[in-house]
């Protein structure tokens, strides 16, 4: 299966975390932010397009934005989607073993 357009717009980057890092030795798991209306489906087949691995299973969680203040000025960060992706047994990705 090759990769189209609309698998790269699905995945937006990897999260390099000490956790998800730890995530990655212990269980398989690679963490991604996606783009915010992106389903577990489309994740689950941009991943499998893009890598050329089989996933097991996807869990995707909204990440609120954080409440930011610089003197008086006020305002808030945007949230985010992220999805942790589970691999199949015996498959890694090299994408984050770089960063």
């Amino acid at each position: 299966m090759s990769a189209t357009y609309e698998d790269y717009k699905v995945l937006r980057r990897p999260v390099v975390t000490e956790k998800s890092y730890a995530a990655q030795g212990a269980n398989n798991q690679y963490t991604f932010r996606v783009d915010r209306a992106a389903t577990k489906q489309q994740i689950k087949r941009a991943v499998e397009a893009i890598f050329d691995v089989k996933v097991e299973s996807v869990r995707v969680m909204n990440m609120p934005g954080k409440p930011k203040r610089r003197g008086l000025h006020e305002g808030r960060r945007a949230g985010y989607r992220k999805a942790v992706v589970k691999l199949a047994e015996g498959q890694t990705l090299e994408v984050t073993e770089e960063a």
